[in-house]
């Protein structure tokens, strides 16, 4: 299959994925989960919403936590390179037909608000409140130790029409999926920083959050919360690993919080910044494409996901199947 062009020039710039906001029915467990097990910074918080950020992270936030009836995404952020950008943005977004929304977001300044190709809601911005330097600060380091926010991954119900409206603005391809009976795409990561992915998208019913990754130095951080986990009452939560990926090659592992909302816990993937970099082709029933060690995703990965508020969700328009484990 013939993959869109390389977008070097895109009419704004997005620099990296910043945040995400997670809707939680109880904000205390929620707090208590990814604060004192997964290892995020408290950076404030009201009896409704609680904001965190990872340890190298100098932004005030690249998790928030609102207390809501229905567990669900809320938006998706992504930080650009300048406040001219986001005027670009916005009428880039226009040119496109979307919704466009000024929102208030606190300890951010201009924040834009569209919406994807899926109706997936993204908000970009170019300043928030910068915090102290903590990464040596070893003391405040726990759970997983997590250093910052990696990507998100979204299961799209066409995995080649996500590809072109991201790549559009400039999102490039590093690794992808096909399948080969209908040579379609199943699966793509794609990249703004400079490493594997800042999105990646997978085939199913959609759009929904499949997961968001958070970025720790080395694999025993990942042992040691598994450790921490089976041994305070979240042995339930994990979900799948730890393993190695034969995309992106990284050491990870799949949990759950107390919303069910996925987290990838991932390190050791590898840099992209050159921009004739070749996207990798995998095919969907390869047995390392999952694993570099051929074990399968439980049915489970292939089909929870997270609601995006009041956006339908919708079947793949491809059917085709990966392995599963049995």
């Amino acid at each position: 299959m013939s993959l869109p062009k390389v977008n070097l020039y895109p009419e704004f710039n997005v620099q990296r994925l910043s945040h995400i906001i997670l809707n939680v029915s109880d904000i205390e467990k929620s707090k208590e989960f990814y604060s004192n097990v997964l290892g995020f910074q408290i950076t404030d918080q009201t009896r409704k919403e609680v904001y965190l950020r990872c340890m190298e992270e100098r932004g005030h936030h690249s998790l928030i936590l609102k207390s809501s009836n229905i567990p669900s995404c809320e938006t998706i952020g992504f930080k650009v390179y300048s406040e001219k950008d986001l005027d670009i943005a916005e009428l880039y977004f226009k040119k496109k037909g979307k919704k466009i929304l000024w929102i208030d977001r606190p300890y951010q300044r201009r924040t834009l608000l569209t919406f994807d190709n899926l109706g997936v809601p993204i908000e970009f911005y170019y300043q928030m409140e910068k915090l102290p330097s903590i990464h040596q600060q070893y003391s405040l380091y726990k759970g997983s130790k997590p250093l910052r926010i990696d990507h998100v991954n979204l299961f799209s119900t066409n995995v080649g029409h996500s590809v072109s409206f991201y790549n559009d603005f400039g999102f490039r391809i590093t690794e992808y999926t096909e399948d080969k009976t209908t040579h379609q795409l199943w699966a793509a990561w794609m990249q703004r920083k400079g490493g594997v992915h800042d999105i990646a998208f997978t085939n199913g019913k959609g759009p929904r959050l499949h997961h968001f990754a958070l970025w720790v130095s080395n694999p025993l951080n990942i042992i040691d919360l598994l450790d921490l986990m089976s041994t305070s009452g979240y042995l339930e939560n994990i979900e799948r690993g730890p393993g190695r990926h034969g995309i992106s090659n990284a050491f990870f592992l799949y949990v759950l919080d107390p919303d069910g909302h996925r987290v990838e816990i991932y390190c050791s993937d590898y840099q992209t910044l050159d921009t004739d970099h070749e996207p990798i082709h995998w095919d969907l029933h390869d047995p390392q494409r999952q694993t570099l060690w051929g074990a399968p995703a439980p049915k489970s990965w292939f089909e929870n996901g997270t609601i995006f508020n009041d956006v339908p969700i919708k079947d793949p328009s491809l059917l085709a199947k990966p392995i599963v484990a049995p």
